[in-house]
């Protein structure tokens, strides 16, 4: 008989760190292999549930960066380090390591765009003799918007990181604006052999691909992650399907030779 693929498990909290007054990070127990940039559907009985990226991941746990804005977050967020959660998945494909291995990699995060690719920084910026080179642009709104910042002062001993925000004054090293403007700033020793990871805002990802894309990326070089929501998370319910595309199943994450043609 086989397991009915709906039915979510027990997750027991094993710790719960805050960012912003609407942004945890909830490190769940899990027993089994995941990748950066999958997503598990988090569910609270009788309040429903919801698609939650993964944004980290070690021996016998994920992390989760949630975002206090509906009915099923604001329940999960009366749980606290002890308390259990229902999990399902994990679910599509993430990001392959393979493809960033031995290149020069630069990742271009947008807000809480920067949940899914951490486990992708995490991993290079501790291993970067497996990377010519790592560089990060993570953009936020303000100063009191910005996530990970333990994690953006560890990168920075192996990388290249700009962190910057749209506006606001910031008392640590900080630029002010948006990330496109560093994009052309950034030197790479052939951008054609150069890979990119870009997931943010709809908008905040599309003018950073064009902006690679004229510094000489070729398309095939550079992956995106949709942040469309997801339902079922098993490519039945279609609530995430563009065109012929599931991208619950088929993504999130895409190469750009064929992110650019998912249009709604």
């Amino acid at each position: 008989m086989s397991l009915n693929e709906y039915v979510p498990f027990l997750s027991k909290i094993l710790s719960v760190q805050k960012h912003t007054d609407i942004e945890y990070t909830f490190r769940m127990a899990y027993e089994g292999s995941v990748n950066p940039g999958q997503f598990f559907e988090v569910s609270v009985p009788k309040f429903g549930e919801a698609p939650i990226s993964i944004c980290g991941y070690g021996d016998g746990y994920v992390e989760l960066t949630i975002r206090r804005v509906g009915k099923v977050t604001n329940e999960i967020f009366e749980h606290y380090e002890g308390d259990s959660l229902f999990l399902r998945g994990p679910y599509g494909n993430g990001f392959d390591l393979d493809e960033y291995r031995g290149k020069e990699l630069v990742v271009i995060a947008g807000g809480t765009g920067l949940a899914p690719v951490r486990g992708v920084i995490d991993y290079f910026a501790s291993n970067p003799d497996q990377v010519k080179n790592l560089k990060v642009i993570a953009g936020f709104k303000s100063p009191s918007d910005i996530l990970f910042f333990e994690d953006i002062a560890r990168w920075k001993k192996t990388s290249q990181v700009i962190l910057t925000v749209d506006c606001g004054e910031a008392d640590f090293e900080c630029h002010i604006g948006f990330v496109t403007e560093h994009i052309s700033k950034l030197k790479f020793a052939d951008e054609s052999n150069a890979v990119a990871i870009v997931v943010g805002p709809p908008a905040m990802m599309r003018f950073s691909t064009l902006e690679l894309l004229k510094m000489g990326f070729e398309e095939e070089n550079i992956w995106i992650s949709l942040e469309r929501r997801m339902c079922c998370g098993i490519g039945k319910c279609g609530h995430c399907k563009i065109n012929d595309v599931y991208v619950c199943v088929d993504g999130p994450v895409f190469n750009y030779t064929k992110a650019k043609n998912l249009i709604d």
